[in-house]
């Protein structure tokens, strides 16, 4: 799980992605406003802040680092582009890898053991 914060104004806004299951969620304030599956190299959410601005958060891989980019925009100008590091990101999707690898395992013995 990777998370980005950043305080616009008077909102915190926070943008939580897993690397695990896919799921991006975006809270505004420690409340939840925006989710969704995706298992692309890119993905946009688009909100309002209470303020009712509109605001948009675009999550990539840049191509040229591996870099994961979280890029906020409030009324469609860019306002902070965060970064994780190529370093925890294969880490995390290491773990991910390997939790995988030993789930087929225990599913192979489990199903090896009812036959």
């Amino acid at each position: 799980m990777v998370s980005f914060k950043y305080g616009l104004n008077q909102d915190l806004v926070e943008l939580q992605a897993s690397n695990w299951n896919g799921l991006e969620r975006v809270f505004v304030n420690g409340e939840m406003v925006s989710k969704k599956l995706n298992f692309r190299r890119r993905s946009e959410h688009k909100i309002q802040l209470n303020n009712g601005l509109p605001c948009s958060f675009k999550l990539l891989i840049c191509p040229q680092t591996d870099q994961l980019v979280c890029r906020i925009y409030k009324q469609n100008q860019l306002v902070a582009s965060l970064k994780q590091g190529k370093r925890n990101l294969m880490q995390s999707q290491k773990y991910f890898y390997n939790s995988l690898l030993v789930s087929a395992s225990m599913a192979t013995a489990l199903l090896y053991w009812l036959a």
